[in-house]
């Protein structure tokens, strides 16, 4: 039986997800689990599509008024202060950003309140308030 064109899109979109797991030191049960998450939501399951089509975020989707893209600078902004030491200490790792990214917002989508908070509290400035 020869599968369809949607059933080998989906195929590629997984191994794409597994691949960037691997590639983010997780290991390959974490991006299937992360799959299933983002399979399971046509929001997140289309902009997923489109960063693997584009290499860039569409951005369209947007959980409690935020998109993936906003998620990814609060993300990128909260470990700043990381960026500046030795490589061994590094945490921007594009790869594990963006699943990171992708996974916060498949906890949005279940619970937002608790990711708002973080954002509005945990700037990645060293001055409280």
């Amino acid at each position: 039986m020869e599968r369809t064109q949607v059933e080998k899109a989906m195929e590629e979109l997984k191994s794409f997800l597994v691949r960037l797991a691997e590639q983010a030191g997780e290991g390959r049960e974490y991006g299937e689990a992360l799959w299933q998450n983002i399979s399971g939501s046509p929001g997140l399951l289309r902009e997923l599509a489109y960063y693997h089509d584009y290499g860039n975020f569409l951005c369209e989707y947007e959980v409690a008024g935020h998109t993936l893209a906003d998620v990814l600078v609060w993300q990128v902004d909260h470990f700043k202060l990381y960026m500046d030491r030795p490589e061994e200490m590094n945490r921007f790792r594009q790869p594990r950003l963006l699943l990171a990214a992708f996974e916060a917002m498949v906890g949005m989508e279940k619970d937002p309140g608790p990711y708002l908070e973080k954002m509005r509290q945990e700037t990645g400035q060293d001055i409280l308030g």
